[in-house]
């Protein structure tokens, strides 16, 4: 690959020229397209991030500076031109490249991020370490106009303009963060960057201007200030500017030498300053363009017609997505909120089908969950369909404005337990700990798709406080039974005089895989689907004290399940758990089996505590 093989490190780029560069720019798309085809990745994203990287690295030093990329899903032509190149066969895999920036990794990282709305506070704290220590380093932040929705970033520039310290802001706008961006700062950044005559007007007068011997440059300086003048009053960016923080833009975040030109004035302000740009997700690949949701995070697909190769298969998001629909055609106090994933958690078919009581929010979980518990208070039934990842950043709100005031809002948690390739940013490993120690809260777990239907009519029609479900990422399975859940009385599957089996959720499966490898042993073990995490029904437990315990579940060992059933029994218990640590990236069973997990793992550690 020409001029890509060339660049082993970012000062290579600077001996480029404009034509070589953008012919660098399209081997970059290549290469993306190429090894996220065959590992699946973060595609759309990095895609339009092509061009705005290669200027970032030709005017910054990503060795000395600090560039905090916002989620930093769209950091892979930043690896690219940092050194690792050569290990994209390995990306998002067990032991391979991460998906994300990792500080670890390469000195390149200056901060490790998976999730929205982070990057303005961290680059605040790296510049204000610059102020303290009297370092010219600069401290960048590169967010997206999806992660602009986020409260935490209007608390960072809050700050930021407040203390003037010297900050550079990229806004890569491209209307789309995974499903599109709404809200009033989307609208405002739409009526921005879609006026044409704006951008025409600037573009002919840069021309001439760069034309224009001896004093073209000196007078293309000179009238910055009266573009942003006339600018401001066409656009009103009071936004930013209120907040003390100067706008630029926006500009084409495709044209490396504009970018250039704008980074390399910002680093000379002294103060906060907000570039806006305006890029195109997908750009370069016909089919991420035309469908940048679908290549947002995608699994293997054939580069030549964009076909997912992945498995089609009933998911626990679409048989949740099914029933949620079924439920509010019934009852009309039913509302759906999603923050900023209708399309990941399931609710595309709610949103379709009642427009009047679908809300997304934005990325705001906290938001959410206080909005949430604003309409419950109003005698509206509202369903928070979230990842498990992403409502540990509600915590606050979940115990003060939900549980305490006993608001029934139903918290549908989607990928709960390992996720896999995104890495430990995004396992769901936790809620079952976070949630458990919350007072009022009700906490499912269903081990298979017809039991989620059963317990989501439970948590809807029966429940009267907030109440949980918790379900995994991947394939629902079935047992073709109809379920109905009335009380928390936990589910014998099978009977046994030996020991105790309990499966958490969909470990039940793998309770009764490890039974039947015991049986054959001549061990006889009783397996329970406890379906209630909490609130327990510490009688059914109670008759266990004299046997020994053996709890599966998907969740950190630090109050889990187990916990639970330890202080009910006061016996011997013993958990299959992950351990208090980071789980690593990987598929999900490398990941259950690196962790002792999977049945066979499970079947041999019982079997030797036994003997």
């Amino acid at each position: 690959m020409g001029i890509l093989s060339q660049v082993k490190k970012p000062e290579d780029l600077k001996k480029l020229n404009k034509e070589e560069l953008k012919i660098l720019a399209q081997e970059i798309r290549d290469f993306l397209i190429e090894k996220v085809s065959k590992t699946g990745g973060h595609l759309s994203s990095n895609l339009g991030a092509v061009e705005l990287t290669i200027a970032l690295h030709r005017v910054f030093d990503a060795e000395k500076d600090k560039i905090v990329w916002d989620v930093g899903h769209q950091a892979y032509v930043h690896k690219i031109l940092t050194g690792r190149k050569d290990a994209f066969d390995t990306l998002r895999q067990d032991g391979g490249l991460s998906g994300f920036p990792k500080r670890d990794e390469n000195i390149a990282d200056s901060f490790n991020t998976g999730h929205s709305s982070t990057s303005i506070s961290a680059a605040l704290g790296f510049a204000e370490a610059n102020r303290l220590s009297g370092d010219d380093a600069c401290a960048v932040a590169v967010i997206g106009d999806g992660a602009m929705t986020g409260g935490m970033a209007y608390e960072a520039m809050n700050q930021a303009g407040a203390s003037q310290t010297p900050l550079i802001i990229i806004l890569n706008d491209n209307g789309i963060s995974i499903s599109k961006n709404v809200g009033g700062l989307s609208k405002k950044l739409t009526q921005i960057r879609s006026n044409a005559g704006y951008y025409n007007f600037k573009d002919r007068i840069k021309r001439i201007l760069r034309h224009t011997p001896i004093l073209g440059k000196w007078l293309e300086l000179q009238i910055i200030d009266f573009k942003k003048g006339i600018k401001n009053i066409i656009f009103k960016n009071e936004v930013f500017e209120n907040l003390g923080i100067e706008y630029m833009g926006p500009i084409d975040g495709h044209n490396i030498e504009d970018m250039e030109f704008m980074f390399n004035r910002a680093k000379k302000r002294g103060k906060p300053v907000c570039i806006h740009i305006h890029t195109v997700k997908g750009k370069g690949y016909k089919f991420a363009e035309e469908n940048p949701s679908k290549f947002h995070g995608i699994g293997k697909f054939n580069a030549e017609n964009g076909e997912c190769l992945c498995k089609t298969e009933e998911t626990y998001s679409t048989v949740f997505g099914e029933k949620i629909v079924e439920i509010a055609e019934k009852n009309d106090k039913v509302v759906g909120i999603t923050a900023a994933m209708p399309e990941g958690t399931g609710l595309m078919k709610f949103r379709k089908q009642f427009r009047d009581r679908f809300y997304d929010v934005g990325i705001a979980e906290q938001h959410a969950v206080t909005f949430a518990t604003g309409l419950a208070l109003s005698g509206y039934t509202p369903v928070f369909a979230v990842y498990s990842t992403f409502l540990q950043r509600a915590y606050d709100q979940i115990i003060h404005d939900t549980a305490l005031q006993k608001a029934h809002v139903v918290f549908a948690i989607d990928r709960a337990g390992a996720v896999g390739n995104d890495g430990e940013t995004h396992q769901g490993i936790y809620d079952l700990s976070y949630l458990s120690h919350i007072p009022n809260m009700t906490v499912l777990a269903p081990k298979d798709a017809d039991e989620l239907e059963a317990m989501l009519d439970y948590a809807v029609n029966v429940c009267t406080g907030p109440v949980a479900i918790r379900y995994p990422r991947g394939e629902a399975k079935r047992q073709g039974e109809k379920k109905e859940i009335k009380d928390n009385t936990p589910q014998v599957i099978t009977e046994g005089e030996d020991l105790v089996l309990i499966g958490v959720g969909t470990m039940t499966e793998t309770a009764e895989e490890v039974a039947k490898m015991l049986k054959e042993d001549g061990i006889i073990a009783e397996v329970v689907n406890p379906r209630f995490v909490k609130p327990v029904n510490k009688d059914f437990y109670e008759k266990y004290r004299d046997k020994k315990i053996f709890v599966l579940e998907e969740n950190t060992e630090i109050g889990g399940f187990a916990d639970t059933i330890r202080r009910i029994t006061g016996g011997e218990v013993y958990d299959f758990a992950y351990k208090d640590e980071a789980v690593l990236q990987g598929t999900i069973n490398e990941i259950k089996e690196r962790y002792g997990l999977n049945a066979e793992s499970v079947y041999k550690t019982i079997k030797e505590l036994v003997k």
